[in-house]
């Protein structure tokens, strides 16, 4: 089945990542277009999954490597707001495990001032999912707006939620604040382990999927790293495997496990309203997909997800990992 389309709103930000330069006393830096959203409209394109993404990008020289990289990826930017503000800007510094530590450059940016009238006249008849998070449903002035659309469309799409809390630029207690809201709104939440921990300190993990679930996400799904995922469908659970990769950075991989998901779930025709008849064992099939989407892109430099040629690749990883489709409440492990 062709999936139907996907629309994601959110940030695009130039992912900046710094190493020592030839000089002494220099920085080089290797800018990428990166962003939760955008790298989630990007991964769903390149999967075959046609992505509309709704932005607002800058005319400067980062907005214009945004275009075109977004563009390059084959996503929709009909709707994207050409927009006078500058770009935001994430310095990444990356450790000897790949994990990647930011500094953030965001005051007054393009990414943060949407108003109602930008998104009033989007035509979201054919979208089959909304997703949206990030800074974006948090960073003011625009983020009401964002949430007033969340709203609005969560009466005719499927809605998926990722809150990627970004404490360096917004304090957790805000994302706290809101998250009772956006499960109301939500079908799907995927978060991260690191998430959690921020969100609902000190609390265990299938705790804080009942108090989601409890709230009125249906759908929770924690990304572990390389712990694989925690799948929780109306409190029905499993456990996911991650998949053995050589990883050179993690920029992006939760992001693609999100692109994964959806893509997944969209080929088989089961988005598009309130996921009701939505069973363990489809979450499940669709989850260990998106394991294997992450660790392609963990195997790459930067927010670089795989693209629909390679599929045949991870379907044949697939079968050699599970042996068929998981089952509700079982797990396997990753080899």
């Amino acid at each position: 089945m062709s999936p139907r389309q996907i629309t994601v709103l959110g940030e695009c930000v130039a992912d900046a990542f710094a190493r020592p330069a030839s000089a002494p006393n220099e920085l080089d830096l290797r800018v990428l277009a990166g962003g939760g959203p955008a790298n989630t409209a990007v991964a769903l394109a390149r999967l075959g999954t046609p992505s509309r993404f709704l932005a607002r990008l800058s005319g400067d020289v980062f907005g214009r490597l945004f275009r075109a990289h977004l563009e390059a990826s084959g996503v929709d930017l009909s709707h994207a707001v050409v927009a006078s503000e500058p770009s935001t800007l994430a310095v990444a510094e990356l450790d000897a495990q790949g994990q990647a530590a930011y500094s953030f450059h965001a005051q007054g940016t393009a990414d943060w001032q949407w108003s109602s009238a930008e998104l009033a006249d989007v035509d979201l008849s054919a979208t089959a999912c909304l997703h949206t998070g990030s800074l974006a449903l948090v960073r003011e002035p625009g983020a009401a707006a964002v949430e007033e659309f969340l709203a609005a469309a969560s009466s005719r799409a499927t809605i998926s939620i990722d809150p990627n809390v970004r404490p360096l630029l917004v304090h957790p207690a805000t994302y706290r604040a809101k998250m009772r809201h956006w499960c109301d709104l939500t079908d799907v939440l995927r978060l991260s382990e690191e998430d959690l921990r921020l969100l609902l300190p000190e609390t265990p993990i299938e705790q804080a999927c009942d108090v989601w679930h409890a709230a009125g996400a249906r759908l929770v799904v924690v990304t572990r790293g390389a712990g694989g995922a925690l799948v929780s469908l109306d409190g029905e659970r499993v456990q996911v495997p991650a998949v053995m990769t050589r990883v050179v950075d993690t920029v992006g991989a939760g992001d693609s496990f999100t692109a994964g998901l959806l893509h997944h779930l969209g080929t088989r025709g089961l988005l598009g309203g309130r996921l009701t008849g939505l069973r363990m064992g489809e979450v499940a099939e669709s989850c260990v997909f998106a394991a294997h989407v992450a660790a392609l892109t963990c195997s790459v430099v930067g927010p670089n997800p795989p693209w629909q040629s390679q599929l045949p690749q991870i379907a044949a990883a697939d079968h050699q990992l599970t042996g068929g489709p998981v089952e509700p409440g079982e797990t396997r492990p990753s080899r």
